[in-house]
């Protein structure tokens, strides 16, 4: 049990929800005003989505998407071309293949090293760090959250619809619960965050109230 542990261990953060729940916002902040590093674990996936995507291989096919993992290295987080449709559809089918997952397990664990972090994800809380002191949940309506990614895509010039965006959130969601590799879901311990009705600001003191909590 976490209460039997040291108490000053490296605070870690685990911060996991949908996609577009605000965890990636909240998180940069928090790692701020914490002083703790960030990692957007999210990127992994994407980075190795794209070094199978680069070359010419499937992203659902376990041995180029293993290989990839295996090869990832710190500055393939800087692409710029790690958002958009072709990246998300990339990093969920490889995100789904468990020795992927396996590949980068280390790289996550050492990130956190003994300064502590605040990660966001889909499995931080569950499967990378389970004995995280700080554990949230973030989520918010299917609505709200395709909402959040459609004026994401407009301000970047992007003419989708936003029942388009809608549908294929709802369908990666599905992807997201229902692989059989660490599958999203909250951990037992985690506090629940919903966003839909808060802002940025909420959504900060909330967290920031749940983190003074528990430490």
């Amino acid at each position: 049990m976490s209460e039997h542990r040291p108490a000053n261990r490296p605070l870690i953060i685990a911060i996991d929800g949908p996609a577009a729940a605000g965890k990636g916002t909240l998180a940069r902040r928090l790692a701020g005003t914490l002083g703790l590093p960030y990692l957007d674990t999210g990127l992994l996936y994407r980075a190795v989505g794209r070094r199978v995507l680069d070359g010419g291989g499937d992203p659902a096919d376990p041995t180029g998407a293993e290989a990839a993992a295996r090869a990832l290295r710190p500055a393939d987080l800087d692409r710029p071309d790690l958002r958009g449709p072709e990246a998300d559809a990339a990093a969920t089918a490889v995100a789904a293949i468990p020795a992927v997952r396996s590949a980068l397990l280390a790289f996550q664990r050492n990130f956190a090293g003994e300064r502590g972090a605040v990660l966001d994800g889909r499995d931080i809380g569950t499967v990378i760090f389970p004995d995280a002191r700080v554990k949230l949940f973030v989520t918010a309506s299917l609505q709200a959250r395709a909402r959040r990614r459609w004026l994401e895509l407009r301000a970047k010039g992007s003419d989708a619809e936003l029942s388009t965006v809608e549908t294929d959130m709802r369908a990666r969601d599905a992807l997201d619960a229902a692989r059989a590799a660490a599958p999203l879901r909250p951990a037992p311990d985690a506090a629940l965050l919903d966003t839909t009705e808060l802002d940025a600001d909420g959504a900060f003191r909330a967290a920031m109230s749940e983190v003074a909590r528990r430490r």
